[in-house]
Formats: C-alpha cells, sequence, structure tokens
C-alpha cells in the first residue's frame, strides 16, 4: 500500500503518499473545525488572510516571488464542507527534487513555506494587518453575493440549506454577510489563537518521497510548538438512522432565468455501511450516467429537460435529483422523475444497467490515483470517517453489490425536499 499514516501528537496527523506517477509533489495542510453558525464566516475569511502573508513573507508579492524562485511552485487554499465539519485547506506543489537541474531539498523548502503560510502569519501591532483583512472581506463579500450568479449551483445550495434548516450542513461554506461586517483585524486574529490551539490538523505529502520528509517535519519548530489536543470536529457518522418525513417539503423560488431549476433531495433510510455501496450503484443507474433513467426518459424520451441527472452525497445520506427543465413543462418533468424512482422499487432496471453502473463507478475511483489532489481527499475523507476503506477494497465492494440489495435500497428512499427556481 502506497499510503500510511502517524498520529503525531494527539489531534495532529502526518500523512505520506507515496508515488513516482507524477513530476510533482503536492503538500497539503488542512484544519478541520465543527460546522457552526459562530465561525464559519471566520473560517472563510481567516482562510484568504492567512495566504496574504506570513512572518518571513510579509505580502503576498513575497510569497509568490519566492514560489517562482523554487522553479515555479505554485499555492492554493480554500474552504469545504465535508459531513459536518469545515476544513480550511492549503496546498503547495513544486517539482520533485529528483527532476531539479541541481541537487537541492526543495521538498524540504515548500513544506516551510507552507508551514510558515498557517501557522505564523503576517502581523502588526500584535493583530493581523487591517489592509489584508478589509481586502479580503470584500473578495469574500462578492463570492457570497456572487453565488446566485451559477444558477444551477445557487438552486442545489438552496435545497440543501432548505433540508437542513438550523442544523450545521445547511450553512453556507463562505459563510454571511452579517456575520462579515462584525469581523475584524483583532477579533479575527484572537479566534485564529484559539482555532489553532484546538483544531484538527491533518498534513499530507504526497510525491516519490523518502521517508525523511516525515522526519523533516517532526524536526521542525513550528510542528515542535503545537500542543496536543482534543480536537474539535465531528466523525461523520454516515450511518445514523434519519426520521421518516410525513410529507415532502416543497420550496419555490422565483428569479429573472430561462429554465426552471429542479432540485429533489432523497433521504436514503438504511443506516447499514454495506448499504454505501448499493446507494453508489442506485445512483449512477437513477441519474449518474449517459445511459441513466433520469437521462434517458426525463431528458432523451419526454424532451422535458436540459439537464437531467443525480448525484449521491455519501456523507450525509442523500441522492439529489437534478434538472434544468423548460418553464411548462415542471409538472410533468416532476412526475416522470416520480415514475423513475417507483421503478427503481419495483426493480425496473437489467443486469446489464447494473454492470454498466459498476464500471462507471470503478473508473471514476480507479482515477483517483491519477490525481495527487484527489488521492489526499479520498484518505482525509476516511480520516473523518467511522470507516476506512482502501481504494481496492472500495472496488470490490462495489462489484459484490447484488440486484436485490439495489432494489432494498430503492424502497428505503424518501423524497425529503422539492426545491424549484422558476422565472
Amino acid at each position: 500500500m502506497n499510503y500510511k499514516k502517524e498520529d503525531y501528537k494527539n489531534g495532529i496527523t502526518f500523512h505520506k503518499i507515496n508515488t513516482n506517477k507524477f513530476k510533482t509533489n503536492l503538500f497539503a495542510i488542512f484544519l478541520t473545525t465543527k460546522l457552526d453558525r459562530e465561525n464559519v464566516t471566520k473560517n472563510a475569511l481567516l482562510t484568504a488572510v492567512l495566504r496574504r502573508g506570513t512572518k518571513k513573507l510579509t505580502s503576498q508579492e513575497e510569497i509568490s516571488k519566492a514560489l517562482e524562485n523554487m522553479y515555479g511552485a505554485s499555492f492554493d487554499c480554500g474552504v469545504e464542507k465535508t459531513g459536518d465539519n469545515h476544513v480550511m485547506k492549503f496546498y503547495l506543489e513544486s517539482i520533485n527534487n529528483e527532476f531539479l537541474p541541481s541537487e537541492e531539498n526543495l521538498s524540504k523548502e515548500c513544506l516551510e513555506i507552507l508551514l510558515d503560510i498557517v501557522f505564523t502569519p503576517y502581523l502588526e501591532d500584535g493583530k493581523f494587518k487591517q489592509e489584508y483583512v478589509d481586502g479580503e472581506k470584500e473578495n469574500l463579500k462578492q463570492i457570497i453575493q456572487g453565488k446566485i450568479d451559477n444558477k444551477a449551483k445557487y438552486a442545489y445550495d438552496r435545497c440543501v440549506e432548505e433540508m437542513y434548516k438550523n442544523e450545521p450542513y445547511g450553512l453556507y461554506k463562505y459563510g454571511y454577510i452579517e456575520d462579515l461586517e462584525k469581523i475584524d483585524a483583532q477579533n479575527l486574529y484572537e479566534y485564529y489563537l484559539e482555532m489553532i490551539k484546538n483544531v484538527k490538523i491533518d498534513i499530507f505529502v504526497s510525491g516519490n518521497l523518502d521517508d525523511k520528509i516525515i522526519n523533516e517535519l517532526k524536526e521542525s519548530k513550528i510542528i515542535e510548538d503545537l500542543k496536543e489536543r482534543n480536537a474539535n470536529f465531528n466523525i461523520n457518522k454516515e450511518n445514523e438512522i434519519k426520521p421518516q418525513v410525513e410529507e415532502p417539503k416543497t420550496i419555490t423560488e422565483s428569479m429573472q432565468i430561462n429554465q426552471v431549476k429542479l432540485i429533489i433531495g432523497l433521504d436514503v433510510l438504511d443506516n447499514r455501511k454495506e448499504s454505501k455501496y448499493a446507494t453508489s450503484v442506485y445512483n449512477v443507474i437513477l441519474g449518474g450516467s449517459a445511459n441513466s433513467k433520469m437521462f434517458q426518459n426525463v431528458r432523451e424520451k419526454a424532451s422535458l429537460a436540459y439537464t437531467a441527472g443525480s448525484n449521491y452525497l455519501r456523507q450525509k445520506d442523500n441522492v439529489f435529483v437534478k434538472c434544468g427543465i423548460d418553464i411548462p413543462n415542471f409538472d410533468k418533468a416532476l412526475e416522470i422523475i416520480k415514475e423513475q424512482l417507483k421503478q427503481m422499487e419495483d426493480g425496473d432496471f437489467t443486469e446489464e444497467d447494473i454492470e454498466n453502473a459498476k464500471t462507471i463507478i470503478d473508473a471514476s475511483v480507479g482515477s483517483i490515483t491519477e490525481s495527487q489532489d484527489s488521492e489526499i481527499t479520498y484518505y482525509f475523507s476516511q480520516e473523518l470517517s467511522d470507516e476506512v476503506v482502501s481504494i481496492e477494497e472500495y472496488i470490490k465492494k462495489i462489484n459484490e453489490v447484488t440486484k436485490e440489495q439495489i432494489v432494498e435500497i430503492a424502497k428505503k428512499i424518501q423524497i425529503n425536499t422539492i426545491y424549484f427556481l422558476k422565472d
């Protein structure tokens, strides 16, 4: 196995993915906290402020210049919702040492800069630089306001928000403008100091690297100075039992658009670990490919939709049906979608459909190792789960799924929320 991890201190874990498929090394630091309204906006802003400067490299320009001098190394950062957690992600990619024109330890230099960005930010008068905070507040405000520009993504986010109203997963990952206005350089730095003492820290190294890289991590004074912590995050309990819904919620919003955006949020009422694999196959047959029921029956045969498909959100045990449809066709499209759900319950699909779905999933999961970012993301999701499964084992379990198991899942799926965005 090319992956191994080491718990360095309570709440601080090193991960090493050894691969010779790439000419690059990818280093990543993930800071994980619980999703909550009080801090979601601060986390999004903080991630952006940290990239603006370090104690050694006091501006974004200095960081960029240093990376350019390191054979064009690149840095990126962002925030994601992973189950009921909010994750601040920082990445640095560089050429592997063996491809350098001279002998030097570029990997160590990259790790040092990445650690500096996250753990030794630039300060003025004992707090974040006000100019940096104000600039990133404006950038974040534009991102939050701009979420309405992508109507399909907006509709999906609104469906999630309504399904998980007053729950952590319903929060928008970039936060809220009314909360942004309360943040300044002082209270953001105070939050950072408290957060960095309690956050779950995962450090990934991926590439053709020997074990010396982990020793260099341990020898870093920044890492040495980090204290053990009872990390404040949620294990994504993918096996929680969802409550029955007596009547699905129907949410309608109006906006000037050419296509109705229809999102249907489905709950999977099955809390067994093995059910995840059958649900994955179910989703592909329902709407996860060009041969799916949704694509063939709603889009192609009935010509009711420009787009029609579904995706499976494993960490929350939901399937989301997504359609972009002509405005007059909404009722008919909804009726046909419900027919497809009923056909899945009745086992109205073939063994060929099952095999095609498995092939698609196998190819998707198998391709994880073709991208360093995807491989890191996969192993990180294991870190936040109550189950650890290798890529090979995942594929094996997918291929063991039977038609009976898929039908059993189909009978345990309920409509939770119907959201449509109309003209």
